[in-house]
C-alpha cells in the first residue's frame, strides 16, 4: 500500500491492489490505517486524486477529471 498525505493532511493508505475499473482509469480503496481496518474512501488512479464521490446507486465520479465507475447494482426502473 502506498501511504499519501490526505486532504486534511492526515496519512491515507491507498490498496492498488484492490480496486475498480473507471471509464478513465481505476478507483483505488484507501484506508485510515495500513492494517485494512478503517476504509476511507477511494482514490482516482487516472488523475492521482482523493477528490471524488459515491452516490445512493454506488456510482464514483472524479470531482477532478470525471473518472466514472458505473453503478454497482442495476435497476431499470432508475432509468
Amino acid at each position: 500500500m502506498d501511504a499519501m498525505d490526505g486532504p486534511d493532511g492526515a496519512t491515507l493508505y491507498v490498496d492498488r491492489s484492490d480496486g475498480d475499473i473507471g471509464t478513465k482509469g481505476p478507483f483505488y480503496v484507501v484506508y485510515l490505517d495500513e492494517n485494512r481496518e478503517r476504509r476511507w474512501g477511494y482514490f482516482c488512479g487516472n488523475c492521482e486524486t482523493f477528490n471524488n464521490a459515491m452516490d445512493s446507486m454506488g456510482r464514483i465520479r472524479c470531482n477532478d477529471c470525471s473518472n466514472l465507475r458505473k453503478a454497482e447494482e442495476w435497476d431499470a426502473a432508475h432509468e
